[in-house]
């Protein structure tokens, strides 16, 4: 699915890991020749099927460990792993995301994992990238969520118009994009935008979703409109320059001006419903993760099809969020854990979560066999390989993020809803984020 907002607070894990035991995780079980007892935790139950044969795998080439897979919901995992870490019981393993990384590596919560000698070469640039610090990995690269384009081919070809190759927009309304959308935005009276009679109060069918989502909505404007999120890794937030602004601007027109996205009143988080209007047919073309199809496609009614990012004036920009395989630092058996980290990093467990269409691996070379799995299912998902091809982007690495998420999606809800200018917006949302950055 689209990747979650990120709920925990970031200034909780601060307080409380400068109490951090020395204690360690996991229960070894007692005395000598018993197995080591290994915990890894995740977030997503659907994954839990490929990861059963993965340490099955694993168990059998090494019959001295156990691994036990836990899976919290999104809501809880961060709360628990941040309680678990400040009482130094954190599980062995666990999975880590780009938004919460920069909390946990500076607190000293995660393992280098420089004696795993990774090619990092191998993998994919953005997701090492994410999980790097002062020069060393602490994350092995697990996936990559990449942003693309869904959309309804069933209201494609109600509209009598296709998908072209390329897509263009530029915030002054020109480019194919925001022409292609008004043609797939009809109200009940069959009117398009534009047109004498449309009424944007009784719109039947939306031609875009554009809503208040960072990861596949305006960072992406922003960053192929030639601004930027921060002004370095680990550094402080610039979306506040003019073609940042722009961008923004060109996300909220699309609702408030142009008509062809539902209005924020139904779309803004946490209560938002852009993803159900997708499903429900009401949306023609709908930014996602790829990550979303496991959750969508079985739900859908019509044809999905998937598309590349549209092209700004700074060409096509896409945001890249991997997950990692993290090593708790304190574990009580760092070999064992270290062991099943490396395993996790070759080629046998990436191989087998992409055949069996769960992710994209970070791993270089095993996409074709999510490509082919999807294939099985009428979903084309190569375009979102292609992209990976131009310019991609991770979401801002940076400290005090799980805090001032909640208050940056506020900000931008007001936006979104017209209260206040992107302008406005974006000035507020740089000082209260670079107030939380330590």
């Amino acid at each position: 699915m689209i990747t979650p907002r990120i709920r925990m607070a970031g200034a909780l894990l601060g307080a409380a890991m400068l109490t951090l035991t020395a204690c360690g995780s996991g229960d070894s079980g007692g005395g000598e020749g018993d197995k080591v007892a290994l915990t890894y935790r995740i977030w997503d139950e659907q994954q839990r099927v490929g990861y059963d044969k993965i340490m099955a795998a694993f168990e059998k080439a090494n019959p001295a460990i156990d691994v036990t897979i836990e899976v919290l919901p999104w809501d809880q995992y961060w709360t628990k792993l941040t309680a678990d870490a400040v009482a130094g019981t954190a599980p062995d393993l666990f999975w880590m995301n780009t938004g919460q990384f920069p909390e946990y590596v500076t607190k000293g919560v995660l393992a280098d994992l420089s004696a795993l000698k990774l090619d990092t070469a191998a993998y994919d640039k953005n997701v090492v990238e994410s999980y790097t610090h002062e020069g060393k990995l602490y994350g092995v690269p697990k996936d990559l969520g990449i942003v693309g384009l869904l959309y309804n081919k069933d209201l494609f070809e109600r509209a009598g118009v296709e998908m072209p190759e390329t897509l263009t927009w530029k915030a002054d309304g020109s480019g194919t994009f925001l022409d292609l959308a008004r043609k797939l935005t009809v109200d009940e009276g069959g009117k398009h935008p534009g047109e004498d009679g449309f009424d944007p109060a009784k719109v039947k069918t939306y031609g875009f979703a554009s809503w208040n989502h960072y990861q596949t909505q305006w960072m992406n404007w922003v960053v192929s409109n030639g601004g930027k999120l921060l002004d370095k890794p680990f550094g402080a937030y610039a979306f506040n320059d003019a073609a940042s602004v722009q961008a923004l601007q060109f996300g909220v027109d699309l609702v408030n001006k142009h008509h062809v996205s539902p209005p924020a009143t139904r779309t803004n988080p946490p209560t938002g419903k852009a993803t159900e209007m997708f499903q429900a047919g009401e949306v023609a073309m709908f930014p996602a993760n790829n990550a979303l199809l496991p959750f969508v496609a079985p739900e859908s009614t019509f044809e999905i099809g998937v598309a590349m990012m549209p092209e700004g004036p700074a060409g096509r920009a896409v945001n890249i969020n991997g997950l990692s395989e993290a090593v708790y630092a304190k574990t009580d058996h760092p070999d064992e854990a270290i062991k099943l980290a490396a395993y996790l990093s070759t080629r046998e467990p990436q191989k087998l979560m992409a055949d069996e269409g769960f992710v994209i691996p970070a791993l270089g070379g095993l996409s074709q066999g999510y490509v082919d799995y999807w294939k099985t299912k009428k979903i084309d998902v190569a375009p979102y390989l292609k992209q990976t091809e131009g310019t991609t982007f991770n979401l801002p690495v940076t400290t005090g993020f799980p805090g001032f998420e909640p208050k940056l999606n506020q900000i931008f809800n007001e936006m979104y809803l017209g209260k206040i200018t992107p302008q406005q917006a974006a000035d507020q949302a740089v000082t209260e984020g670079n107030a939380t950055i330590k």
